[in-house]
């Protein structure tokens, strides 16, 4: 073997084994640099739907449907407000019936691409009960994906933009004295915004008055009667004794509940523009919304609107052409959180601000949703105040707290709010619901 081909072969080996060293001395690096890598980077294994249910409570009086979210990790699960109050059974019937079949076995982490999916798999969407259904859904995955994350929902959804979320609470009374009386009251709880409402909506049962109706023994007994005449007259008075008692300062708003007709909505809402309301609700019925062009034309009054839409595409128009400045949502009806935050973020474009819909017949989860958005939204307006009963926080632990007209939420991963299932058994629901008032002819009135 001549010098040259010695040499070659040489640097061959040579090279072999310096490449070989470098292998193993890489793979050892390797094995070093994952030892060493931060928690964080190493992410998380799926984890999938195990099952889907309906828990059906009434510990307050109201109604209240919970969507329980189970994971194929041990220990795992989600909560949902689906609360439907007037149409509770069905709710549970799609959620327990449709809704379980069509997760098991979901990513938990595709929260978009699920709602998605939920919503078109019944082909005709949008209504109440398939919408509250998808709402505890939506919900309850946020909720999963906080604990996973280890962090509170609001921080998900960017973190907060407030300290907590200011409330307005309700005053009442059948007198302008005394609603001014209601609003002392609260006043001295530290509230800084009040509803003020003269015996009930549109002062139903004014005057203790027997319907025509009632004596013709038309409708049911149960039914309630509205002098609108009455209600048009009272609005104004009291927001005239409320303010002379209480001051400039003390932010005052009314509900309308779409109980009279258009234009004397706008004849009422110019007659109490005088005494800077911070809001007037809900004007008009769904189907008389071409009026809000009349209604802006008219007054300056600042306006919320939103309730009764089911639809999210219902929003669109009015929100784009201003034609009111609070989005009245009930969150659980247009689906949950996902929908929710895109109706806040088209509504920072155009300076409509959040009021989300937060009555008694929303359960704790659900107030707990609201509250997690109101912290983290930009065009955030303002929140319903809640209170909850003893009973209640015994099936429900964990929710909201009101301090000094402000709510805030446990700083824990999620919502913060969990159930206590033996508990709320203790509670079963009914399925009555009256919303029946009458004029005194006994025509209907829409709310």
């Amino acid at each position: 073997m001549n010098q040259s081909r010695r040499n070659t072969l040489k640097l061959l080996s040579t090279g072999a084994a310096t490449g070989l060293s470098g292998l193993f001395t890489a793979d050892v690096s390797a094995q070093a640099q994952n030892q060493t890598k931060p928690a964080y980077a190493n992410g998380m294994a799926p984890v999938r739907v195990k099952s889907v249910k309906a828990i059906a409570t009434a510990p307050q009086g109201s109604n209240l449907i919970v969507v329980k979210v189970e994971t194929t990790e041990p220990g795992l699960y989600g909560l949902g407000c689906a609360t439907f109050t007037q149409r509770a059974v069905a709710v549970v019937t799609a959620i327990n019936t449709y809704l379980n079949e069509f997760c098991v076995g979901r990513d938990v982490d595709n929260i978009e691409d699920m709602w998605q999916a939920a919503y078109v798999s019944s082909y005709w969407r949008n209504g109440p009960v398939l919408n509250n259904a998808l709402s505890g859904l939506d919900e309850a995955l946020w909720d999963i994906k906080g604990k996973r994350a280890g962090m509170p929902v609001y921080k998900l959804l960017g973190g907060k933009a407030r300290f907590a979320v200011p409330c307005y609470s309700h005053a009442g009374g059948t007198t302008p004295e005394a609603v001014a009386d209601d609003v002392q009251r609260l006043m001295g709880l530290g509230f800084k915004y009040i509803r003020i409402q003269q015996g009930g909506y549109g002062a139903v049962g004014a005057l203790n008055q027997k319907p025509d109706f009632k004596e013709a023994g038309f409708g049911m007994e149960t039914d309630q009667y509205m002098n609108e005449r009455v209600y048009l007259k009272s609005v104004p008075a009291m927001f005239e004794v409320v303010r002379k008692r209480c001051g400039d300062e003390i932010e005052l708003l009314h509900d309308i509940h779409e109980r009279v007709q258009p234009m004397d909505a706008i004849n009422m809402i110019k007659a109490v523009e005088q005494y800077r309301p911070f809001f007037i609700e809900d004007p008009f019925s769904p189907e008389n919304m071409e009026w809000f062009r009349q209604l802006r034309q008219s007054t300056t009054v600042p306006i919320a609107m939103g309730e009764l839409f089911n639809n999210i595409n219902e929003f669109k128009e009015p929100m784009v052409n201003r034609m009111f400045d609070f989005i009245r949502c009930h969150v659980s009806q247009i689906g949950g959180i996902t929908p929710a935050m895109k109706v806040a973020r088209l509504g920072e474009w155009f300076n409509v601000r959040t009021a989300w819909h937060g009555p008694g017949d929303v359960s704790p989860v659900g107030h707990a949703a609201h509250a997690h958005i109101d912290l983290a939204v930009w065009n955030f307006g303002i929140q319903e105040a809640v209170n909850f009963s003893d009973k209640m926080k015994a099936v429900f632990s964990g929710c909201p707290t009101m301090k000094n007209g402000y709510m805030s939420v446990n700083e824990v991963p999620g919502l913060g709010v969990d159930i206590d299932e033996k508990e709320a058994a203790k509670y079963p629901i009914t399925t009555k619901s009256n919303w029946q008032v009458r004029k005194a002819d006994g025509t209907i009135i829409r709310p």
